[in-house]
């Protein structure tokens, strides 16, 4: 579940034009086009700002690709137009009559195949994690179905004390892995029972599979650049994080 960006070894600055770069652009999420990206990159290089000033600033959230060819494509476009710009050239935002280059094509997104009747794997973690992040309409609708379903889990995350940064992160990671049992587990989930954020519970818990997503994320909360969490408010998350799922792993139905 690696968020880096692997540029591999043919790496080459280039921007292709408009049209690649426009498509580029939309199939990471982008809310920019190429004109605002160029207009962006000049007032950076009048103000003698570097490409690493500009291009974090195109993207809500990390861009994310299934193929990795077409996240080296992105990086090459953006960097070859910063090039062109530190040059002093001219760029053409135009789109030229006649052939054109194939627009990359947004691939139709799959969800994982459930685990029921068993647990999920690491490769399902790992396909589930990759459907929320990349398909807007699938995490909008579990997003829904948390928000109604869970509100008294909710409710006592709520009350918890937590600091803005620490209700966060420990809200959206009990929406990832409440979203991840809808994905696998087809019968679905009940509501799970609020009062576990108290106490550990004697039941047989989580898989090992989930528990290791949760260390993950909570390892990038601990180190995030901008916000981290405290180490006294990390280990509160942790322990809320960890009685949550083993609630939601409960609150399967037909189990």
């Amino acid at each position: 579940m690696s968020r880096s960006k692997d540029r591999g070894p043919d790496f080459v600055r280039q921007f292709e034009g408009v049209q690649t770069l426009d498509g580029l652009l939309e199939l990471a999420g982008s809310p920019c086009d190429t004109a605002e990206v160029l207009e962006r990159m000049r007032e950076a290089r009048a103000e003698g700002g570097a490409s690493s000033d500009v291009i974090p600033t195109l993207f809500a959230e990390e861009p994310r690709f299934k193929d990795p060819e077409l996240a080296r494509r992105l990086y090459q476009n953006l960097l070859g137009l910063w090039d062109l710009v530190q040059e002093g050239k001219a760029v053409r935002l135009e789109v030229d009559e006649g052939p054109r280059p194939p627009r990359p094509k947004r691939e139709r997104l799959q969800p994982p195949a459930p685990f029921h009747p068993g647990e999920p794997s690491s490769e399902f973690v790992e396909a589930a994690w990759r459907y929320l992040e990349d398909d807007d309409k699938a995490r909008t609708r579990l997003m829904h179905a948390y928000e109604n379903r869970q509100d008294g889990l909710l409710g006592a995350l709520d009350a918890a004390g937590l600091t803005d940064e620490g209700y966060g992160v420990a809200r959206h990671l009990l929406f990832e892995l409440h979203a991840m049992l809808e994905l696998g587990w087809p019968p679905g989930l009940t509501a799970a029972e609020a009062a576990a954020l108290d106490r550990d519970s004697d039941a047989p818990p989580a898989p090992d599979t989930l528990q290791a997503y949760v260390t993950e994320a909570l390892f990038e909360a601990e180190h995030d650049e901008e916000h981290p969490l405290a180490p006294e408010e990390l280990a509160q998350v942790r322990t809320l994080v960890r009685r949550g799922l083993a609630a939601l792993w409960r609150a399967r139905k037909g189990r």
